[in-house]
């Protein structure tokens, strides 16, 4: 892949190239994984050769959670999945969720050597995502109204301003895109919200997760979760453990396939 091309350009080529804005999650639970991997070096990586196989032509995005590969041999999974995925085309967006301060930010930025995007936590304020921000060929999501029941406790609290949390975080999400390489994180679970924070800020692609698993709004996910077509709307187990129930290897991953398939065909029904 062409690392000189900023994130949100090579993005949107791959939107256009596959027609398709859904985001793959990438999140071997060692407890779910099928039989056929087990006993693979890598399970991990073993598991997500399979599901990039059976679900690249329909990704726009795959997106690994680092909760998932924090562990020597997750480490190694990883790269081999990052090295494989780009190897098919398509940029890898890491759920990280990081946020920091001084060396400590500098060395979770050096991530970005090895995946296109990052999911970053604002709560420490803008010295804290310098060293993201100043990577300006990488794409930078700042979490703003995620998808969980629990968001609500901090991000909806009222500022003297009259702004809530969320709102405050996208302006400032605003003021920090310099380089154009910033989104935000804002889950389909609470499509009002989705409404309002596309109204402050008209200008910033979206990662909307919560249409899977968790059955979020996929109608407002593409309404409001893109610019000028550019945006990414999250599956994780909604995809990659779709075939449990499957018997057979081949039944269990061509079921992640037919998942991702019928997301973007459900998303582009909206576009």
């Amino acid at each position: 892949m062409d690392t000189d091309v900023p994130f949100f350009e090579r993005l949107r080529e791959r939107i256009d190239r596959v027609d398709s804005v859904v985001s793959v999650g990438l999140d071997p639970d060692p407890d779910r994984l099928p039989a056929a991997v087990e006993d693979a070096d890598l399970p991990r990586w073993a598991f997500n050769r399979r599901v990039i196989d059976a679900t690249h032509e329909h990704a726009a995005c795959f997106k690994p959670n680092a909760a998932f590969y924090e562990d020597p041999d997750g480490w190694r999974a990883l790269e081999e999945t990052v090295a494989y995925a780009h190897g098919k085309g398509v940029p890898v967006l890491l759920d990280a969720k990081r946020g920091d301060i001084g060396n400590t930010a500098r060395k979770y930025a050096s991530i970005l050597d090895t995946v296109d995007a990052i999911t970053v936590n604002p709560y420490l304020g803008r010295d804290a995502l310098e060293p993201f921000l100043a990577r300006e060929k990488k794409g930078v999501f700042v979490l703003c109204r995620t998808s969980n029941a629990g968001g609500a406790d901090l991000q909806d609290l009222e500022l003297a301003s009259g702004d809530q949390v969320y709102e405050k975080v996208a302006g400032l999400a605003d003021l920090w895109n310099r380089n154009d390489n910033v989104g935000l994180v804002v889950g389909a679970t609470a499509p009002e919200e989705l409404e309002a924070v596309r109204g402050l800020v008209p200008d910033l692609p979206f990662l909307v997760p919560g249409v899977g698993a968790q059955g979020g709004d996929a109608e407002a996910a593409v309404e409001y979760g893109l610019v000028d077509g550019v945006g990414l709307v999250n599956s994780s187990r909604g995809i990659i453990f779709a075939g449990e129930d499957a018997r057979g290897a081949d039944a269990y991953f061509g079921a992640a396939g037919e998942a991702a398939k019928r997301l973007k065909q459900r998303l582009n029904h909206y576009k």
